[in-house]
């Protein structure tokens, strides 16, 4: 019987951390943006080197963001929520957390305020409750760390970690715990990467 495998993704972690891994930071503000089904679709595939789970089966994708506030900043609540929605529109079950804003904002940027602690416990409740079998969390954030052990330790369930790695560097570790960690490549980027520029409000056609 196939491994019930489901993909836990820390949307602005692994956004930065692809634009910074891959592109410097530099370039359109598209480049870093992927694909949350095509990425689980992928890390499902990549069964660990040596492992006896290599039939694998994606049941779940889950994507953890911070929502701009509509009436603060209108422009970047409407990317997000096109955004959003064609996330959706693949299957992938969307988190948000309303970002918290500076009293000086825009001098200072908006914050994402409880998107590790969501998924963390949805991470957490659904290896107790028996969902799935492997989760997998994308993010490099050392906060969800409790949340991996507990899982490990506690349940019946696997866990993985996911990064976009160029080099030596690892992922999210944790001491004296075998944690395997799927390092996505550059190549591996191109294969989910996500060009639309979702600041641009789609044409509708009028007949």
């Amino acid at each position: 019987m196939a491994k019930r495998v489901a993909v836990f993704i820390d949307a602005q972690n692994m956004y930065q951390g692809a634009r910074t891994t891959f592109f410097g930071r530099s370039g359109s503000h598209t480049l870093g943006q992927f694909d949350p089904r095509k990425f689980g679709e992928l890390v499902c595939q990549k069964a660990p080197v040596g492992g006896t789970d290599i039939d694998r089966a994606l049941v779940d994708v889950r994507v953890y963001t911070g929502r701009p506030d509509s009436s603060k900043d209108p422009r970047s609540y409407g990317a997000h929520m096109r955004q959003s929605a064609a996330w959706e529109k693949r299957g992938v079950i969307v988190r948000p957390r309303t970002l918290r804003y500076p009293f000086d904002w825009p001098s200072r940027p908006a914050e994402e305020k409880g998107v590790d602690v969501a998924l963390a416990i949805d991470f957490v409740t659904m290896a107790v409750d028996g969902t799935y079998d492997i989760g997998v969390i994308a993010s490099t954030d050392t906060d969800l760390r409790p949340a991996i052990e507990y899982v490990i330790e506690k349940t019946a369930a696997s866990a993985e970690v996911a990064a976009w790695i160029a080099g030596p560097r690892a992922g999210l570790t944790i001491p004296g715990i075998h944690l395997w960690c799927h390092r996505l490549s550059r190549n591996d980027y191109d294969l989910v990467a996500d060009p639309t520029d979702y600041n641009i409000r789609p044409q509708v056609s009028r007949s």
